[in-house]
């Protein structure tokens, strides 16, 4: 009994320790650095409140301190390094979830959350990276025989790991029935109340044809936020990326003055590239840094 009360003021001072730590880190990852207080301030009273302290009660002691010392050293990380720069040429990773696989229970089990990040989200960072690596060796060697199927292979795989990276962000065990602050009043400005937003993002998902998904965006250049399904989520294109350059080969782009002659069109079209658009769009995509996998 006296050896378990010892170990339980130890544990008293190590969680008062990590508190002052854990509030001195200089992180950008304000939910994460709650979530550790919480945790800590949690385990600290439990050292304070328990009379009787036992095996079982030190051995869960024990596993909670094993998470809370993991999401320290996310945080520690974020201080030192919150963004890659830039990830080379297939080199993405899987990122780590932001909680545990059984976290999201009952709601979401804990078998479909391992098999949805370590199998499915993974073979998007596999199929991206290859793909990557393929058009690579194909600009090396001059050869783009088969660039219309590594093109669809980036557009498939890339899509699916940058909305995956965003759909494990947007979840939490904490989740909350209503938003706050300024998306609620976004949401009952476009949408007239949360409860139509509501019904409307539902009904977009059930009735998504086949698989896809459904997506509340914001529209920059109309100003407001709108709800698209997604049948086919790569589109030829990624999500959560911003434009800087767009050529338009639809036909009625050059068919009056090229006629069916797509590349002629295509190589004088770089004689009218506006680059200092380009460039001012550049410089302010460039200042928008998600976290990079």
């Amino acid at each position: 009994m006296q050896e378990n009360t010892l170990y339980f003021e130890r544990v008293n001072h190590w969680a008062l320790q990590m508190i002052d730590f854990v509030k001195q880190i200089n992180s950008e990852m304000d939910e994460e650095r709650i979530t550790v207080l919480e945790r800590l301030n949690k385990l600290e009273k439990l050292t304070n409140d328990t009379t009787y302290p036992n095996m079982r009660l030190i051995q869960e002691m024990e596993e909670e301190m094993k998470k809370i010392q993991r999401n320290v050293e996310l945080l520690c990380c974020g201080k030192q390094k919150p963004f890659r720069s830039r990830i080379p040429i297939g080199e993405h990773s899987l990122p780590s979830l932001p909680y545990d696989y059984n976290a999201l229970e009952p709601y979401i089990s804990t078998e479909i959350m391992k098999l949805h990040h370590t199998k499915h989200h993974q073979s998007y960072v596999d199929g991206l990276n290859n793909a990557e690596i393929k058009l690579k060796e194909a600009r090396e060697i001059g050869d783009f025989t088969l660039i219309k199927h590594w093109e669809r292979e980036l557009a498939f795989h890339g899509s699916g790991h940058y909305l995956h990276c965003i759909f494990w962000e947007v979840m939490s065990p904490k989740g909350s029935k209503i938003p706050k602050g300024s998306l609620l009043k976004q949401i009952e400005m476009d949408f007239s109340s949360f409860t139509a937003f509501k019904k409307h993002f539902t009904e977009a998902a059930n009735q998504v044809e086949g698989v896809g998904w459904a997506l509340l965006v914001w529209s920059p250049r109309s100003h407001r936020l709108e709800i698209l399904q997604s049948e086919k989520h790569q589109l030829f294109t990624q999500w959560d990326t911003i434009p800087l350059l767009v050529l338009d080969v639809w036909e009625h782009a050059y068919y009056l003055q090229y006629k069916n002659n797509r590349k002629d069109y295509v190589n004088k079209w770089w004689n009218v590239v506006n680059w200092k658009n380009v460039e001012d769009r550049f410089n302010k995509a460039v200042n928008i840094k998600w976290k990079s996998f």
